[in-house]
Order: structure tokens, then C-alpha cells, then sequence
């Protein structure tokens, strides 16, 4: 659900920069597992979860010092599958996107999906390609096909949603 950027503040509070669709993703799933590139991991119940910059707060229960989160630096941020609720039978959670390759319906790879920008009408995805972001919207006439197993998602080439030359 997200990567540790680093500790915050003194009080083992970690900055997060999340995948979820909002910090209250951390609330409700009540307990997060952190796993370090070493492998070393750790689970902690949630206590609090709030929006900060471009991320989130998160308070966990059992991490008291700075000294105890530097040691989850960079980890990824993980919830088990039972501790998610679902509010659609045909949706996907933000987590399952990110990292997804994305490709144009003709075959043509466009980039890697970054992030997700929720908006008020539709989410827009955030695709990098190379150095340049691509603003795609999350909508059925774009989306044609997201394949977990595939690890990609295909897209249409609607007029004027992409232009090529700069890819």
C-alpha cells in the first residue's frame, strides 16, 4: 500500500508515500506489515493515519522512537488481503495498479503506472515514461483491459489523449 520515505519526528511516527486512495485505507485495514529490502519485517497495529504533503502519517502501535522506525527506511508497506474491505466486486485497489505496465491496444508500451490522482469526476493515472509523466483518465473508454496476472493494463488511443512523438 505504500514505501516508507523515512521517520517523522522523534515518536516513531513513518512518512509514507501511499498507493492507497487515502490514509483512511491505513485505518480501516487496522494493522500494516512492513518489509525491509533486508527481508526483516514487522507487524503493527494502525493507531492513526493522516494526510501530510504529497503522503501520509502513520502512527503505529509498538513503534516509539525515531531509532525503532529508521529501521523500516524504505520498507514496503503492506496489509494482508483479509484485513481489506471491498466497496466493489469489479473494482481494484490502488496498491494493484501501481507498478503495472501500461500499453496502448495496438501493443505499443506507453510507460509504468507511478501513482493515482484522485479527482472529483474520475481517478487520472500518472504513467512515466522515462522522464515524462502521461496523464491518462481512469475511465471505460480509456481502460480496455487491467491484467493482474499480466502485470498490465491496456489502454485505447483515443484523439488527443496521447501524443506519440514525445513518447
Amino acid at each position: 500500500m505504500g514505501r516508507v520515505s523515512r521517520p517523522h519526528g522523534l515518536d516513531g511516527t513513518l512518512s509514507i508515500r501511499s498507493y492507497a486512495e487515502s490514509e483512511s485505507s491505513f485505518v480501516r485495514a487496522g494493522r500494516v506489515v512492513l518489509v525491509t529490502d533486508a527481508g526483516e519485517r514487522g507487524e503493527y497495529p494502525v493507531a492513526a493515519a493522516r494526510p501530510h504533503k504529497r503522503g501520509v502519517l502513520l502512527d503505529l502501535d509498538g513503534l516509539g522512537s525515531v531509532e525503532e522506525a529508521e529501521r523500516y527506511r524504505g520498507a514496503g508497506v503492506h496489509v494482508r488481503r483479509e484485513d481489506l474491505e471491498s466497496d466493489e466486486d469489479d473494482g481494484y485497489y490502488w496498491f494493484e495498479l501501481v507498478g503495472l505496465e501500461v500499453y496502448l491496444d495496438d501493443g505499443r508500451h506507453i510507460g509504468t503506472l507511478a501513482r493515482i490522482l484522485p479527482t472529483g469526476g474520475n481517478d487520472v493515472y500518472v504513467v512515466e515514461s522515462g522522464k515524462q509523466e502521461i496523464l491518462i483518465p481512469a475511465i471505460r473508454d480509456v481502460i480496455e483491459e487491467i491484467d493482474l496476472d499480466r502485470k498490465r493494463i491496456t489502454v485505447s488511443e483515443m484523439e488527443g489523449l496521447l501524443d506519440l512523438n514525445e513518447v
